[in-house]
C-alpha cells in the first residue's frame, strides 16, 4: 500500500512555499469558491466530511465550530502550531513546505465561523517555521487574500503569528489562550469552553495546523469525496511522523485505517539490519505503548487504537527495537513530563515528580521490587483529577510500560542493570 497525498502532493516542489508556486497549482482558488458560499454551508460541508481534530484529541471539527454561540461578539480563530508532543514533527513540515495551504484553510475557516482575527501560535523552537509563515502572511496581504474586503466578498480578516516560549503545556488549548493573553501559560478550568469564552473571554475556536489545512481539499472536492478516504468513523488522510530504529523515518500521509504493519515495514522500510520489532508508541509519547504483536494487528485510526487500549493522538509513531530497554525509555518520558508540568494541580505537580524519582531510582540501581507497584499506584492516582490532560499523559505510559514489560523492571531492580543492555550500573545493589 502506498501513500495517499491529499495535502502533501506538491511538497516536493520548492516553489510551493511561495505564493506564486502555490497559485500555479490551484492555490487560493478554493478560497474564492468558499467566499461565494454562505458561512453555514462551509460549516455544514466540514461537518459532513467527518474531519476530526488532527492535534491529538480527534474531536469532530464541524461540531466544534457549531458550539460557537449565536451572538454578535467578536470571535477568534487560533491555529495550534505548538507541536510539543515528543515524536511529532508533521506540523513543522506543513508550515515549512506549504504555509499558504494553512493560511488558505484558516481564511476559509475564519469566514465560516465569522472571525475577523486569527493567530497562529507556533512552538518557540520552530524558528524557521515562524519566519516562513511571516513571509507567507505578508505575501497573502499583498495579494489581497488577507485584510479588508477579501476578493470583493465584503469579508475582512487579519492574521498574525505568535511565538511560544518553549512550554509543552501551551499546546493545550486553554494553556495556549493564557499564553496568548500574556499570562502564565497555564490551562484554565472548563467550562466555560473556549468556543463560548476563550481568548480575551470571547468565543474562540482552536484547531491544529493539519486540521485547518484539510479544510482546503474538503471545500475543493466536497465532503462526499473526502469521506470516501479512510474508515467510516475516521475519514480522510492523516500525516504520521514515523521515528525510531527503522530504515526510513519521516512523515507519511496515508488514509486513516492504514495498517501499522504497512507503515513500519512498507513505507518505513522495516527495522534496521539484525533488529527485531519490540514495541510501538502509536500516537506521541502520551499514548500507551503497544507490544510488537499488538502493533502488527493495529490499524491507524481512532477506533482501532482505542480498542487496543491506546490512542492515535498526534500521529507520532515511535518504533522501538529489541535493543531498547523499556525502563530507560520510561525514565526519559517521566523526566520529560515532570519537567513540563505547570505545577497548577497537585496530582500532576507531585505525581510527575514521584514517577520521575521512582523510575530514576530503579535506573540508578537503588530500586526496590515494591517500587514497581508504587509506580502503578501513583499513576492511577494521577488520572482524571486535574484541569488538563498532562497528568494523564504522564500516567498512561507508566501504566502501559509496567504492565506490558514488567519483567524488565523486575530484572533491573534485581540485577541493578538493564536486562537488555546488560551494563552494570552499580557494584552494590539495594533490594
Amino acid at each position: 500500500m502506498s501513500e495517499q497525498k491529499l495535502l502533501t502532493e506538491h511538497y516536493h516542489h520548492d516553489d510551493f512555499r511561495g505564493i506564486d508556486g502555490y497559485k500555479k497549482r490551484g492555490g487560493y482558488e478554493v478560497l474564492a469558491k468558499a467566499l461565494k458560499l454562505q458561512p453555514q454551508a462551509v460549516i455544514d460541508e466540514v461537518k459532513a466530511s467527518g474531519l476530526r481534530g488532527r492535534g491529538g484529541a480527534g474531536f469532530p471539527t464541524g461540531t466544534k465550530w457549531g458550539f460557537l454561540p449565536k451572538n454578535n461578539e467578536p470571535r477568534f480563530l487560533l491555529c495550534n502550531a505548538d507541536e510539543g508532543e515528543p515524536g511529532t514533527f508533521k506540523d513543522r513540515l506543513m508550515m515549512e513546505r506549504a504555509p499558504h495551504q494553512l493560511i488558505e484553510g484558516m481564511i476559509i475557516s475564519a469566514f465560516a465561523i465569522g472571525s475577523k482575527k486569527s493567530y497562529i501560535y507556533v512552538r518557540g523552537e520552530y524558528y524557521v517555521s515562524i519566519r516562513i509563515l511571516e513571509q507567507a502572511i505578508a505575501e497573502a496581504y499583498k495579494a489581497g487574500y488577507l485584510g479588508k474586503n477579501i476578493l470583493g466578498s465584503g469579508f475582512d480578516h487579519d492574521m498574525d503569528v505568535y511565538a511560544g516560549a518553549g512550554a509543552y503545556i501551551c499546546g493545550e488549548e486553554t494553556g495556549m489562550i493564557s499564553s496568548l493573553e500574556g499570562l502564565k501559560g497555564q490551562p484554565k478550568l472548563k467550562p466555560p469552553f473556549p468556543a463560548v469564552q476563550g481568548y480575551l473571554r470571547k468565543p474562540t475556536i482552536v484547531n491544529n495546523v493539519e486540521t485547518l489545512a484539510a479544510v482546503v481539499p474538503i471545500i475543493k472536492d466536497g465532503a462526499a469525496a473526502y469521506k470516501k478516504i479512510g474508515t467510516e468513523k475516521s475519514t480522510g488522510t492523516k500525516l504520521f511522523s514515523l521515528s525510531g530504529n527503522i530504515m526510513k523515518p519521516g512523515n507519511y500521509e496515508v488514509p486513516l485505517g492504514y495498517p501499522m504493519k504497512d507503515l513500519i515495514f512498507g513505507l518505513g522500510g522495516g527495522m534496521r539490519p539484525g533488529r527485531k520489532l519490540k514495541a510501538v508508541i502509536p500516537g506521541g509519547s502520551s499514548a500507551p505503548v503497544l507490544t510488537a504483536d499488538e502493533a502488527m494487528r493495529a490499524n491507524l485510526d481512532y477506533e482501532n487504537l482505542a480498542a487496543l487500549g491506546s490512542m492515535l493522538g498526534s500521529g507520532a509513531v515511535i518504533v522501538l527495537d529489541d535493543n531498547q530497554c523499556m525502563v530507560d525509555c520510561l525514565a526519559n518520558l517521566t523526566h520529560f513530563y515532570h519537567h513540563e508540568s505547570c505545577g497548577q494541580c497537585t496530582p500532576c505537580r507531585e505525581g510527575t515528580g514521584w514517577l520521575d524519582k521512582i523510575v530514576h531510582s530503579i535506573t540508578s540501581g537503588q530500586g526496590r521490587l515494591q517500587d514497581i507497584d508504587l509506580l502503578i499506584k501513583v499513576a492511577d492516582n494521577m488520572k482524571g483529577r486535574t484541569i488538563c490532560a498532562l497528568s494523564d499523559a504522564a500516567a498512561l505510559p507508566v501504566l502501559s510500560f509496567v504492565s506490558k514489560f514488567r519483567d524488565e523492571f523486575e530484572s533491573y531492580v534485581r540485577d541493578g542493570r538493564s536486562k537488555v543492555k546488560g551494563t552494570v550500573l552499580h557494584a552494590q545493589v539495594h533490594h
